[in-house]
């Protein structure tokens, strides 16, 4: 028996030697087949895990993080790693990032983690790739430049807004983060579905969302009772409920026994090139798009603008000007949004330095050479070869006559705009929350990316900016606001403020 028992214990040995051997083997093979090219520094971190877990390290969203500042000063601002479970080209440099978005579909492809698709749905536009992608993302773009001036859809903005605030008259504590994804939620609902908040489906769809939202960031593994399968599972009975309202309003257009509405549903609804599972999954990619970023673009707002009171002296000052010009009630319009020009400038510098988004997942779809002369033949006009030239001059990571570096077909690439947004070499006083910059800044430019970019861009940002402008007109005439101490984005790399962004508000309403 002592004899089995050694015996069974070697083989157990064994077979877990053996198997610790081959998870090392395939964490560095990639390493071993690497051709055509200067490869890049750095690490590939722990077997399987790699350098995860350091990454994923939570930071304030207003630094770049100790894991990409280490590797920036040793390795330089593309660097390889291993992240995800995937050799991965980390870039914080702005004209490689810049090139990465641009090559969609033809030297790079989305490539989010697997798990990711579990959730999201094979239909979903955040995930799908090719014509696919191109035939969801056009009727997105269509979608949005009907709907986004129109008076009824600004109206109902405006109106949820102040809804929201009237609450607040007789409180003297908010919790921010939590009003604020009640006004995105009861917006994007009502723009897409044409539910209000009132309706027992629209409760069914929130408690199902957050649901599905928590799953989106916990860890993929479908056992019964973990957030990861209670997303799965929400994801199926948003969809049964997305589905019985578009049976519903078909039934109801058939028999003429409803006027016409203007939501997205009802423009989706006479869309041929869309299947029922994309037309779902497009209602859930809205709901997704509309709620959780623009609630914490607000946030944001908020928490930056308490510590700059002469920013919202100014706003004050834009916005009491717009409100002169309106008759007593008269709903605000595009042309009022239009002419808010420092309150874009917030939102942009918002955007910039909270970092709502911190970086976006790419695979290489064939070997990708890139270096200042490459960048140049694939340039597509004599303004881009010109610009990138001075580029190359100016301020580049790419030696100009150095060699070429290569990306190996199948490896994962991360462009991290947060490493860009907050580059002291591209932005003045970078660490400064300074909306001014935004008088003499080119929104456009490529040091800053925070809708994404290229094909991937996102369709809805303007959508998003209506209804901050909107909420922030209401917020800054009628309230003043102080933030308690301790509360600060942190990325986990997703952004949340741990403690909800909890404020004393005082109504300056007579």
């Amino acid at each position: 028996m002592l004899i089995l028992a050694i015996g069974g214990g070697f083989w157990i040995a064994s077979v877990f030697v053996v198997v610790l051997l081959g998870l090392i083997l395939y964490h560095f093979l990639p390493l071993l087949f690497l051709r055509n090219g200067t490869f890049l520094k750095g690490s590939f971190g722990w077997p399987l895990l790699g350098e995860t877990l350091s990454f994923l390290k939570p930071h304030p969203s207003t630094s770049p993080g100790a894991f990409l500042q280490n590797h920036c000063s040793r390795y330089g601002k593309v660097f390889k790693s291993h992240l995800f479970f995937s050799p991965t080209v980390v870039s914080c440099d702005q004209e490689l990032n810049y090139y990465i978005l641009q090559n969609e579909d033809r030297l790079f492809e989305c490539s989010y983690p697997k798990p990711i698709h579990g959730i999201l749905g094979k239909s979903s536009m955040l995930v799908a790739v090719g014509e696919t992608h191109k035939r969801l993302r056009n009727v997105a773009v269509s979608l949005v430049t009907t709907i986004k001036s129109k008076p009824d859809f600004l109206n109902h903005i405006e109106k949820t807004a102040t809804h929201i605030l009237d609450s607040w008259k007789d409180k003297n504590q908010v919790i921010f983060c939590e009003e604020a994804r009640k006004y995105t939620f009861n917006v994007i609902v009502k723009q897409v579905l044409g539910l209000t908040p009132d309706e027992a489906q629209t409760k069914e769809i929130l408690q199902d969302f957050l649901r599905f939202m928590r799953g989106l960031i916990s860890l993929p593994i479908y056992i019964p009772g973990t957030p990861y399968a209670r997303a799965v599972q929400a994801r199926h009975r948003i969809s049964s409920t997305v589905k019985s309202i578009i049976e519903e309003r078909r039934r109801n257009i058939a028999g003429n026994s409803c006027e016409k509405k203007s939501d997205f549903l009802e423009i989706l609804l006479s869309v041929d090139t869309l299947s029922e599972d994309e037309k779902v999954s497009f209602v859930l990619d809205s709901l997704l798009g509309g709620y959780e970023t623009t609630s914490l673009l607000m946030s944001m707002l908020v928490f930056f603008l308490a510590q700059s009171p002469n920013a919202v002296q100014q706003l004050k000052l834009e916005h009491e000007k717009i409100r002169s010009m309106k008759k007593e009630g008269e709903f605000l319009n595009w042309e009022d949004y239009r002419v808010m020009e420092f309150t874009q400038n917030v939102i942009n510098e918002a955007l910039r330095f909270g970092n709502i988004v911190k970086f976006v997942h790419r695979k290489a779809i064939k070997d990708v050479k890139f270096s200042f002369f490459f960048a140049i033949i694939h340039a597509r006009s004599f303004h881009v070869v010109f610009t990138l030239f001075l580029s190359g001059l100016i301020n580049t990571s790419y030696n100009t006559f150095g060699p070429d570096y290569v990306i190996p077909s199948g490896w994962k690439v991360l462009p991290v705009f947060s490493a860009v947004h907050l580059d002291p070499s591209l932005h003045a006083d970078a660490l400064q929350f300074n909306p001014w910059r935004w008088q003499t800044q080119d929104q456009m430019c490529k040091k800053f990316s925070p809708f994404g970019g290229g094909s991937r861009c996102c369709p809805g940002f303007e959508l998003a900016k209506v209804e901050v402008a909107f909420f922030f007109h209401h917020l800054i005439l009628n309230y003043r606001w102080k933030i308690e101490d301790g509360e600060q984005p942190i990325a986990y790399p997703y952004v949340e403020f741990q403690r909800g962004l909890k404020l004393s508000v005082h109504c300056l309403c007579s």
